[in-house]
């Protein structure tokens, strides 16, 4: 059997705040009851539209990661698919995420920081 992705964990120094962002930004709900978790204080997670599952793990002593540098390497980040750039990066930053690096307006990508600090791309389709 193969094996399939259940979610995607990102450590945090809070997770209901990061839940909260994320939720907003993707149009989910934050700490839906699923089985698969107990919700508290350290964990809390968002339930996308399409079935995906972002969970946020609460970190005591969280050093966010440095972008573009790597002194404190990202490890990974999400790419998120959108029509326009310009509307969803209003979007983004109304909810609380940091531009990083916007490139010239012919690249089709742009790097934000979530509230935790993780990097983060918006990707025009």
């Amino acid at each position: 059997m193969t094996p399939r992705l259940q979610c995607l964990v990102i450590d945090c120094p809070d997770a209901q705040a990061l839940a909260r962002f994320y939720a907003a930004v993707l149009d989910g709900e934050v700490d839906r009851p699923d089985p698969r978790w107990s919700l508290d204080d350290d964990w809390a997670t968002a339930h996308l539209p399409s079935g995906d599952v972002l969970c946020f793990q609460r970190v005591p002593d969280h050093r966010p990661p440095t972008w573009p540098d790597g002194a404190h390497p990202q490890q990974a980040h999400l790419d998120l698919a959108v029509t326009d750039l310009d509307a969803e990066e209003a979007e983004v930053l109304r909810h609380g995420a940091v531009l990083l690096d916007r490139g010239e307006p012919e690249r089709g990508w742009r790097v934000y920081a979530d509230p935790a600090g993780h990097p983060f791309c918006l990707v025009r389709e």
